[in-house]
């Protein structure tokens, strides 16, 4: 509906329930066994279909991923199964055409954010991105990697996510860099367990605002429906709060034990624990848990207001966006083409919870 999707674009991302304000389930754990999923081979259990979609399987392709209007958008998620620092590895086609987005998604309770996205008429680049606890007051976390022909060709991206730093990688080769230490305030590191995403959406609607139509490579043309986006494989690597060499063996839950989500603060449990409670900032509990004091090259992550973030990339033709969008919404105004993904991307989200996408509604 309009009223939701209103209400999305003002946190920017949506969660159901929020362990850093109120008392919230801990998410399970993917927890020590890697995950191998070839959608060649058809349906698997692992990852589960959001409300309204609609997935085929092909032996030569993989998952099929279809918009064939302008409120579809396909997505497939992990549900309750986290990751809690990690590598994914997905092969992936884009769907072609002007204002259709691919999107490979990781995503906190707490809304921090770590994205692969493609522009279905970029045909030069796919896009990252990150956020730190839904904070969007600057938007200048956007990068763009090299990859030819992103619609036509398979080839597998990959997040290699430890409390130390993020990696951005194409067909293996590090692509752009995060380092924990360089990322503050509104800029900051994202570091709580995460879920996963995989999805095809519309970003380029009549009702979208300017900027966002902009961003996704202008308006979608529904007579050159179909639009097809191709998932072939996927590889899970649940770090279980480590680096992926020191850490558990195993994990069967994730506990927020106060209000801060900082990494530090997260509890590994290997038996079911209480929810959290955010009543106090502390949660107690009769299970047994390990608290991780194996990484510790890195200061605790400031949630405080401050600078933004540098990172490395590796290409020349990687580009950090720096445009300020305070306000964009609420006036109602278009976001600039860098905030504009940030703003699709969760309208999108919005459309896979079962919403229509109504993204011309800003005004909160």
């Amino acid at each position: 509906t309009a009223a939701l999707a209103a209400t999305l674009v003002s946190g920017q991302t949506f969660t159901a329930c929020n362990p850093t304000k109120e008392t919230c389930p801990n998410p399970k754990a993917v927890g020590g066994k890697v995950i191998d999923i070839d959608f060649r081979k058809g349906e698997n259990a692992f990852l589960e279909n959001l409300a309204g979609t609609k997935v085929t399987y092909d032996k030569d392709n993989g998952a099929i991923f279809t918009i064939n209007k302008d409120s579809d958008a396909p997505t497939m998620s992990s549900g309750d199964k986290y990751i809690f620092f990690g590598r994914i590895d997905v092969k992936v086609r884009a769907a072609p055409g002007a204002g259709i987005v691919t999107s490979f998604v990781l995503q906190s309770d707490d809304l921090d954010e770590i994205d692969w996205e493609w522009v279905g008429s970029d045909t030069a680049q796919a896009q990252t991105n990150y956020f730190s606890k839904g904070c969007t007051t600057v938007y200048d976390r956007g990068g763009f990697s090299p990859i030819a022909n992103p619609q036509s060709n398979f080839n597998t991206y990959s997040i290699d996510w430890t409390p130390t730093r993020l990696n951005w990688e194409i067909n293996g080769v590090v692509v752009r860099t995060l380092n924990a230490a360089n990322a503050n305030g509104c800029s900051g590191y994202p570091q709580t367990p995460m879920q996963i995403k995989l999805g095809t959406w519309v970003g380029g609607l009549k009702t979208a605002a300017p900027g966002t139509i902009e961003w996704a490579g202008g308006l979608a043309n529904f007579a050159n429906a179909p639009f097809v986006g191709a998932y072939e494989t996927i590889r899970i690597q649940d770090y279980m709060g480590g680096d992926g060499v020191t850490g558990p063996k195993d994990a069967s839950e994730y506990q927020y034990t106060d209000k801060s989500g900082t990494w530090q603060s997260i509890k590994v449990s290997s038996t079911t624990a209480p929810a959290t409670t955010s009543t106090k900032g502390t949660t107690s509990s009769s299970s047994t848990h390990s608290t991780l004091t194996t990484v510790t090259s890195s200061s605790p992550v400031s949630s405080s207001v401050s600078t933004s973030s540098t990172d490395t990339t590796v290409s020349n033709s990687n580009t950090l966006s720096g445009a300020q969008t305070t306000g964009a919404a609420k006036n109602g105004a278009s976001a600039p083409p860098s905030a504009a993904g940030k703003v699709a991307l969760t309208l999108g989200n919005a459309a896979v919870m079962g919403a229509a996408i109504l993204v011309g509604v800003l005004a909160l």
